[in-house]
């Protein structure tokens, strides 16, 4: 049977050659899904005599990206079923979303000299022994779960915690720390991640890790190893869960792809998406319809960024170097419609040197754009992480100062701006940094309080990931976030994927860390912005001053450093001239 597995195998890398898939990632997936077909064979799994089989688990690769191939343990063949089962489920509109619960263990790495137990399983492939039974989650014990479990055994023996193992499947010498991984899988969306976080949240667990994945055929593969359920035994989390699920909207993990064929009662003059009313036209403005777009005047010169929902062009309006970002008319359904309202109704109220200049919109579909002045300098994450340039402290402080002063602006026009990173921060020729893309910005309540969460999530607020309400100063966190960025020229939590930097922020407090050679004053400054509470973060207004009084004392810094050199320049030349004298 191994022999025909192999032949198959060969005829496939033979065909996958013959189609010009032969990049190192193709390669990569075919040599995984190979040992999985193998080890299901060594497992004695009657599947694998199925007719077709190894081109349906390669398929099943193909559709996945190339690290799902990379992180999934090969001695864990029995996951990749599951994970193929799930996708195929998923594709019945009735079973969305289909999950799977099991239990797992996460053990650190024993000392070499510690007696194991005789009943001693292999945890992945890494040769490390474990006295549970259970198994470990399906991408393995990555260094961020052992060393969580690390913390709750130190804990544990410190607080004296009583270690019985009477409704635990361990051994009496460890702790228990209860976890299971629970696998979706339904239609990919946008915002799938939050709403799924979410339920776990809802059902009371923890997120300790996520692994997810999105095939090439719209549809998503999400994995979380979680704490909170306070047994192994999954019947009682399994029921929690579908309770949690049933509870849900119906259709919220359907996505609505149907292209817009006529315009929708919404898209009418851009009213406000929380009031329902008209939005107050501009100083000098007749009324909203003076920044509609007459189409026929606009151009689109050269395609400078493409998105899953738009995309970005460099281009001319009446002879003006403008951006236009258009909406992909497939792509539109109703939350994207009120994402574009949204952000027409915040650009054409705001007018700040440090805030991108809003032009005009077209609202007619299928030609939904914006229009929005041309900013030659590009993003700041560009400048920073592509070019790699390396920013002197005063065009830092600069910088800083810039975005300080647009997000005053907005503040005190009551506008949140919700996604606050260095991609959103555009620079024109002269260097002047200025904010933009308020897709996901909303108009401050009466209250000042807001629920919902939005934006990234490495520069996202706790309270945001969490779900609670928020304000203003969830902007200020994700400030402090970008500063950093200036600062050290990286990204956020690069270690980390998205959601583990979330859990960080939210559950153990992380923060990135503040180098150790930075101004003091610009250290205190990113601790008052990442405080947890948020009322202890300081408003824009004071951040300001506060750079601007920085960037003053550098300068000085400067230029008596700069006054020095030339004095000790001018003191060797006098030197050099009295000693020709004297001869």
């Amino acid at each position: 049977m191994l022999m025909e597995e192999s032949d198959t195998l060969g005829k496939m890398a033979r065909n996958n050659t013959k189609a010009g898939n032969t990049s190192p990632k193709s390669q990569k997936k075919m040599q995984v899904c190979g040992k999985i077909l193998m080890q299901l064979a060594d497992d004695g799994h009657e599947v694998v005599d199925k007719p077709g089989f190894a081109e349906e688990l390669q398929a099943h690769f193909n559709r996945l990206p190339t690290r799902y191939a990379l992180d999934v343990h090969t001695d864990r063949a029995e996951d990749v079923l599951t994970h193929k089962q799930l996708l195929e489920e998923a594709k019945v509109p009735e079973n969305r979303p289909v999950f799977h619960v099991r239990a797992v263990q996460i053990l650190p790495v024993e000392p070499q000299d510690e007696p194991m137990s005789p009943a001693a399983d292999t945890i992945g492939g890494n040769g490390q022994l474990s006295k549970f039974k259970l198994a470990p989650p399906v991408f393995g014990s990555t260094p961020n779960l052992e060393a969580l479990a690390m913390d709750f055994n130190n804990k544990s023996s410190y607080n004296g915690e009583d270690t019985d193992d009477s409704h635990h499947s361990q051994s009496a010498n460890h702790p228990q720390l209860p976890m299971h991984e629970i696998t979706f899988s339904t239609i990919d969306k946008p915002k799938l991640l939050s709403q799924m976080s979410a339920l776990l949240a809802d059902v009371g667990l923890n997120i300790r890790e996520a692994h997810v994945f999105s095939t090439t055929d719209g549809y998503s593969l999400d994995v979380f190893v979680v704490d909170g359920w306070p047994t192994e035994d999954t019947s009682d989390l399994r029921r929690a869960l579908f309770s949690a699920l049933s509870a849900m909207e119906k259709g919220v993990w359907e996505k609505k792809l149907q292209p817009i064929t006529e315009a929708p009662a919404i898209l009418g003059p851009v009213l406000h998406p929380e009031s329902g009313r008209n939005p107050s036209p501009l100083p000098g403005s007749s009324g909203p319809d003076d920044w509609e777009i007459d189409i026929s005047q606009l151009k689109c010169n050269q395609k400078v960024a493409n998105g899953s929902f738009g995309d970005l062009f460099r281009g001319t309006y009446c002879g003006q170097d403008v951006a236009i970002k258009i909406l992909k008319p497939e792509r539109l359904n109703e939350n994207l419609q009120r994402e574009f309202q949204q952000e027409v109704f915040i650009m054409r109220k705001v007018r700040h040197k440090n805030v991108v200049q809003f032009i005009g919109a077209c609202t007619k579909p299928p030609n939904l754009c914006i229009v929005t002045e041309y900013m030659s300098g590009g993003s700041v994450y560009d400048y920073l992480h592509k070019q790699k340039a390396v920013l002197k402290m005063p065009m830092l402080l600069r910088v800083a100062i810039d975005v300080s002063k647009g997000m005053d602006y907005l503040h005190q026009n009551k506008i949140i701006h919700r996604d606050l990173k260095a991609a959103n921060l555009l620079m024109d020729e002269n260097e002047v940094v200025k904010v933009a893309d308020f897709g996901v910005a909303r108009v401050q309540s009466q209250s000042g309080i807001m629920t919902a969460e939005t934006g990234t999530y490495r520069w996202m607020a706790p309270e945001i990931i969490e779900h609670k309400p928020y304000n203003r100063k969830a902007d200020m966190f994700s400030f402090g976030v970008v500063l950093w960025e200036l600062l050290t020229g990286k990204v956020p939590y690069s270690d980390l994927t998205p959601l583990q930097a979330a859990v960080g922020v939210v559950q153990k407090g992380l923060r990135p860390t503040i180098p150790k050679n930075i101004n003091p004053k610009l250290a205190e400054l990113l601790q008052k912005c990442w405080k947890n509470d948020p009322s202890e973060r300081p408003e824009f207004s004071e951040t300001t001053t506060m750079l601007q009084q920085i960037l003053k004392e550098v300068n000085e810094d400067l230029d008596d450093e700069s006054k020095r050199t030339k004095d000790k320049k001018l003191g060797g030349l006098f030197s050099s001239f009295k000693r020709t004298t004297v001869r």
